[in-house]
C-alpha cells in the first residue's frame, strides 16, 4: 500500500510539472516585432585605420635598442576607431563611435545596434569613418528601401565594397 501510495504522488508530481513546462512553453506569448514593425540591424566588426604613419629610425635611436629590436621602421599598432551615423528619412537614429579591441587597441572595432522601424517606405543613409586622420566620413552610402512587416534589413561594413545594405 505504502508503495502505491509513493507511485502515485511521483505521478501527480511529473504530471504537475509536465503541465507547468507545456503551459510556459507557448504562454505568455512572444512578440520578436509589432506586426507593423520591421529591423534594422547594424553589426560590423572592422579594423580602422592605424592611428599614425610609421617613421623611419634615426642611427641614434637604432643604436640605443639591442641588436634583435633594430627594425629600421617604428609603426605604432593602435587603430582608429571607426565611427558610424545611420540616418532613416532624415532622422539620425545611431551616431556612435566604436573603439578598437584589445589592449593596444590594435584590434577590430565591433559595433551591433538592433532597431525596430516602422514597415514602409524609408530611406537609409549610412555614413562609416575608419580612419581618425580624415574629417568628416570616408564611406557613404543611401539607399530607399521597401520594407515588409517581419523582414530584417542588415548594415554590415566590407573592407573592399564599403558600407553594405541588405
Amino acid at each position: 500500500m505504502d508503495k502505491i501510495l509513493r507511485f502515485a504522488g511521483q505521478a501527480a508530481l511529473y504530471a504537475l510539472f509536465a503541465l507547468v513546462l507545456g503551459y510556459f512553453s507557448t504562454s505568455p506569448r512572444y512578440r520578436h516585432l509589432e506586426s507593423d514593425q520591421a529591423l534594422l540591424r547594424l553589426s560590423f566588426s572592422h579594423p580602422g585605420k592605424f592611428k599614425a604613419d610609421c617613421r623611419e629610425r634615426t642611427p641614434e635611436e637604432l643604436a640605443k635598442l639591442p641588436a634583435n629590436m633594430r627594425a629600421p621602421l617604428a609603426c605604432p599598432r593602435e587603430r582608429s576607431p571607426v565611427t558610424v551615423r545611420v540616418e532613416m528619412d532624415d532622422i539620425e537614429l545611431v551616431n556612435a563611435s566604436f573603439a578598437p579591441s584589445g589592449l593596444s587597441r590594435d584590434g577590430a572595432a565591433t559595433g551591433y545596434r538592433r532597431l525596430p522601424i516602422a514597415a514602409g517606405r524609408h530611406t537609409l543613409r549610412v555614413r562609416f569613418n575608419d580612419d581618425a586622420r580624415v574629417p568628416g566620413f570616408n564611406y557613404e552610402r543611401e539607399r530607399t528601401l521597401e520594407v515588409a512587416p517581419g523582414q530584417v534589413v542588415l548594415i554590415d561594413f566590407a573592407s573592399e565594397h564599403g558600407v553594405v545594405i541588405r
